[in-house]
């Protein structure tokens, strides 16, 4: 038997010691032989990450299952029916941008795994048959013996054989960016965490400082990297929008086609003819349909992704627009989204002042305000007096960071003494300090440090007398206090997402101390609020965690399959979540996210994923696009009553004159004319009303109830059934006395102008028309030039092209009557606002009062 075929890679080799792993992988330090290699490539592959690519095909099939699509290419087909080729065409022209918009986006999309490959994708110097040489990393094979040298890009998960000072930035897959040290001599549990492998280097993470030995374990999918690229591939879900016009459609095509049917089973039982029964079918169908609706929706879209660019917000994804108006809950990042992703010296103590600012100098490599996180910030810390430190006291030697003791330290002639100045940890410097009586003091301090989520490091001085740092004797001096401080504007920004019903909740990587620390200070955490880290999550089932979902606002030592558990439930529970993102351990997340929202300074890989990308990484941001996509969803909803409204009415219309007994009220080539002339004129300008009250002031609604609750299909209902009454008494009324041509003629424009008087009843949802007036001749001054251009086009069709509408100029009694009407419309509806108005001041009193 091959020695390769008989290997057996344990899954957990950090719980074995540095002889025993390579025992396993059947390999040494000189490295393996070329026809190992060989073997071992054609049992365990290509070191690659595997993407399950659906076809193009497949994919652009796919953008006709969209419901907008289904509504559109039912209007082409009535449009065309009923003799409309140029309306059939432009419609399939819409159809056609958006399908090939879907299809590009989707395309787009499947890059995210690419860019998870680019990550590791590179060269790596591997040892093989005692020699070093530059070898691409999709060559490595578990048993390879790799040198890691500072910048490298790991290529897969090695277990650490040997370092010097190594420092790994593994923020790619913890989101945190202050490097982590590893110690190769150590084993651990078996259930260690993946950000707690000390003895372990991560495949996708990157050597900032030092070196190493090392030898490959976890490749290709095996790897920890590629647990995180499996999840990347599943679906999102469908926007909120989507999922409400699915539901309208599936009841408004229900509601539709009974009625019609009902009135064509009544137009037989009254032995109308066949030819006129087909005129009516067609014209219920054509006003049944509110064929402008997706490329009204389509429009507020577009309007609103320019809109949300301008404020530095990028959408990668149309429907995306919306959900920003729908999201429930923000589940938010902490380094860099909330904080502002650099170390500061928060707090210091000193029993000696002098000494622990010339320890923080000496024991630092900053230069020129480069360097380790932590030593840039005590750089900045000691201001001008950093550079005179360093110029004052002649350096001898230096040591860097020692990851068996847990320090780094600098000898240097200070007054004249040689000294060695030490900064590490306190529990590290404890074991080297003389000066136990301030231990309690200095306890105590570190302590309250600690719990207040600041990363606590002591510095010590001591006399020089070896380079064995087993023999050094030091005083500890003091201690210093690093916090990533908050952003200024964010306790702002929470409090407005609070006051707009929006739950904020942060997700990160680092420890529970230090987020609730910073959740605290920005108004996310308070006293009766939970938090939940990983491993207590990794203990429990749905079901429980589901029952600590509601008072859990900081989610601490989170890996990538945390947090994308706790998105899925949170959806689970009916919320609409958004989730911001930088690094790769955010992709399965941002992928099942209802928004995905990415860093402009993170990761191809989340940028890929995300449906958004924030140029300004800053969670004020994300509240105004928040603010904005309200607006944006308001507008929709208006577009909505709107245009239902003013189909439903021609429905109710020609149904109550049927059921009358009376001819056809409406040829279908006037319900075409007035889709045109009222309908169109008006829609095309909702995506620019501006912004009603304050959105942030209303709680979200539920995805479902966003555009069609109870209240939108009442207030739709009333208004379609006035204008449809309306219409119908005219029409009767008309033709008892004036004949049918007239009656005909008459209704006619009473519904273009009844409708247009129903679109500005549509620009302001919260309020009456007559309450701040000149709010509502401002809220959308588009509508006014919609209004002119439709007047303009609507009197030059009677005047020049009558026959063909089977309409004339109305007379003065004819306009007396349609006048009548419209006023009708507007102060019945008026009445409707105010009613509710008053309804609701009823209700919020009585409130205050309780």
């Amino acid at each position: 038997m091959d020695a390769a075929t008989a290997i057996e890679i344990p899954e957990n080799i950090h719980t074995l010691g540095v002889e025993d792993s390579l025992r396993i992988l059947q390999t040494s330090t000189n490295g393996l032989s070329r026809e190992e290699v060989q073997k071992r490539q054609a049992l365990f592959g290509h070191n690659i990450l595997k993407e399950h690519r659906a076809s193009r095909l497949a994919i652009l099939l796919g953008q006709f299952t969209s419901p907008l699509i289904y509504i559109l290419l039912l209007a082409a087909a009535v449009s065309y029916l009923v003799g409309h080729l140029a309306d059939a065409l432009m419609i399939a022209l819409i159809v056609l941008v958006n399908t090939l918009l879907g299809f590009w986006q989707e395309l787009k999309a499947l890059s995210s795994i690419e860019a998870l490959q680019k990550m590791t994708e590179s060269k790596s110097l591997v040892v093989r048959d005692g020699k070093e040489g530059w070898v691409a990393s999709s060559q490595i094979v578990p048993g390879d013996i790799i040198r890691l040298n500072e910048g490298d890009i790991i290529p897969a998960d090695l277990r650490l054989i040997k370092v010097e000072g190594l420092n790994i930035d593994e923020s790619i897959l913890t989101g945190e960016s202050v490097p982590v040290s590893k110690e190769p001599a150590i084993t651990l549990p078996k259930q260690t965490l993946p950000y707690e492998l000390d003895n372990m280097a991560l495949s996708g993470t990157i050597v900032v400082k030092g070196s190493a030995i090392a030898v490959a374990v976890y490749t290709a999918k095996k790897s920890y990297l590629a647990s995180i690229a499996e999840k990347a591939q599943e679906k999102s879900p469908p926007s909120p929008l989507s999922r409400a016009l699915a539901i309208f459609i599936k009841k408004h095509l229900l509601l539709s086609v009974s009625l019609i049917a009902l009135v064509g089973a009544i137009a037989l039982l009254q032995h109308r003819d066949l030819i006129e029964i087909a005129m009516l079918l067609i014209a219920e169908i054509v006003s049944a349909i509110p064929e402008g609706l997706p490329v009204v929706v389509t429009l507020v879209l577009a309007v609103g992704a320019m809109r949300l660019s301008r404020k530095k917000v990028l959408v990668r994804y149309l429907p995306t627009v919306e959900t920003l108006g729908s999201t429930t809950l923000i589940a938010s990042d902490k380094t860099g989204t909330i904080t502002q992703g650099k170390l500061i010296v928060k707090e210091s103590f000193a029993i000696n002042a002098e000494f622990t600012k010339i320890a923080a100098a000496l024991a630092n490599e900053s230069k020129q305000g480069k360097g380790d996180p932590i030593d840039t910030a005590l750089a900045q810390w000691l201001g001008v007096d950093y550079e005179e430190i360093r110029e004052r006291f002649r350096r001898t030697s230096f040591y860097p960071f020692d990851t068996k003791h847990r320090l780094m330290a600098s000898a240097n002639i200070i007054h004249e003494e040689h000294k060695i100045v030490v900064k590490g940890a306190y529990e590290s410097l404890k074991a080297f300090a003389l000066n136990t009586q301030d231990f309690e003091q200095l306890e105590k301090t570190h302590d309250e440090f600690a719990r207040r989520g600041l990363r606590v490091l002591a510095m010590g001085v001591g006399d020089y007398e070896s380079d064995d740092m087993g023999k050094w004797e030091i005083k500890i001096v003091g201690l210093v206090g690093f916090l990533d401080p908050p952003k200024e504007d964010v306790k702002a920004a929470v409090e407005t997402a609070k006051k707009a019903g929006l739950r904020i909740i942060m997700v990160t990587g680092d420890n529970a101390l230090t987020a609730s620390a910073i959740a605290g200070e920005v108004g996310i955490y308070s006293e009766e609020d939970t938090v939940l880290s990983g491993p207590e999550i990794a203990e429990m089932d749905d079901e429980t965690l589901k029952q600590k979902l509601a008072h859990t606002t900081v989610w601490a030592r989170m890996l990538p399959e945390y947090k994308y558990r706790l998105v899925k439930l949170l959806q689970k529970e009916g919320e609409i979540v958004a989730v911001t993102g930088d690094g790769a351990n955010d992709v399965p997340a941002l992928k099942v996210a209802d928004l995905g929202i990415a860093m402009g300074s993170g990761s191809e890989a989340a940028k890929a994923t995300a449906k958004m990308i924030l140029l300004n990484n800053d969670l004020s941001v994300i509240i105004g696009a928040i603010r904005q996509g309200r607006i944006i969803a308001e507008n929709i909803r208006k577009s909505i009553y709107f245009l239902v409204s003013t189909s439903m009415d021609e429905l109710i219309l020609i149904s109550g004159a049927i059921l009358m007994g009376h001819p056809l009220p409406l040829y279908p080539l006037q319900i075409l004319w007035m889709n045109l002339v009222a309908d169109s004129a008006l829609d095309k300008t909702f995506p620019f009303i501006k912004e009603e009250g304050d959105v942030m002031a209303r709680k979200p609604k539920k995805s479902a109830l966003q555009f069609f609750d109870k209240v939108q299909i009442l207030r739709t209902l009333f208004a379609s059934s006035i204008i449809g009454l309306l219409g119908l008494w005219l029409y009767h009324a008309t033709m008892l006395t004036r004949g049918y041509d007239v009656a005909v003629s008459t209704v006619f424009t009473a519904m273009v102008i009844s409708i247009w008087v129903n679109g500005l009843q549509s620009l302001k949802e919260h309020e009456p028309f007559l309450k701040n007036i000149k709010i509502s001749l401002s809220i959308n001054p588009y509508l006014w030039l919609g209004i002119s251009i439709g007047i303009l086009l609507h009197t030059g069709a009677l005047f020049f092209a009558g026959e063909w509408f089977h309409a004339s100029l109305p007379d003065r009694e004819s306009w007396g009557s349609i006048v009548m009407m419209a006023l009708s419309v507007f102060f019945l509806i008026e009445l409707r606002k105010w009613a509710e108005l008053l309804y609701k001041n009823h209700i919020r009193k009585k409130a205050e009062a309780c």
